[in-house]
């Protein structure tokens, strides 16, 4: 006499462990059907199907016998297939949006290079001294106190130059445009 799925899978939750195996032999190449129709890929089919008798012991506990034992894992397939989907969009969407951002922070990495490249052909136009000033300040963000203290001129005259520094840079850029 064969033992009923319910009463294996009533033995299976209590821990018994050739109950969960017989379970598993009889209704495997179902559920595997089933999760490839749901899926259309056999490889997803197989992962998706070894997912649910892996989880199936846990989930046995929690089966209240109110309806039939092939029922109830045809809705625990389902549901499983329908939360791969939902992770799967979820990660392509995750995916596509991580793209976007590198590819937006690539084109600011290459525009920030970009601008290095021109600011320092640009300063090479510059005497020593507007290039010293303007390393002080912009460079190591010294106040145009502190630089004319480590240059030993004026506050007045560091002033004048990063004036003589913006000047030329605007003569070069506008050179530049034309």
């Amino acid at each position: 006499m064969t033992v009923s799925d319910e009463a294996l899978a009533m033995a299976a939750a209590g821990g018994d462990r050739a109950a969960y195996a017989d379970l598993v032999e009889r209704h495997y190449d179902r559920i595997f059907a089933l999760c490839w129709r749901l899926t259309g890929q056999q490889s997803e089919a197989e992962d998706l199907t070894q997912d649910i008798f892996a989880a199936l012991p846990a989930k046995l506990r929690g089966w209240r016998n109110d309806a039939r034992l092939t029922t109830w894992l045809y809705r625990v397939a389902v549901n499983a297939a329908h939360d791969r989907r939902r992770r799967a969009a979820t990660h392509a969407k995750a995916a596509l949006g991580w793209g976007d951002w590198e590819k937006a922070r690539q084109a600011d990495i290459a525009a920030e290079a970009e601008g290095q490249d021109w600011l320092q052909g640009a300063m090479a136009s510059l005497s020593e001294e507007l290039r010293d000033t303007v390393a002080l300040i912009l460079g190591e963000g010294l106040s145009q106190a502190e630089a004319a203290e480590v240059l030993g001129l004026s506050e007045g005259t560091v002033a004048w130059r990063m004036s003589e520094v913006k000047k030329k840079l605007r003569a070069v850029a506008q050179e530049e445009t034309r």
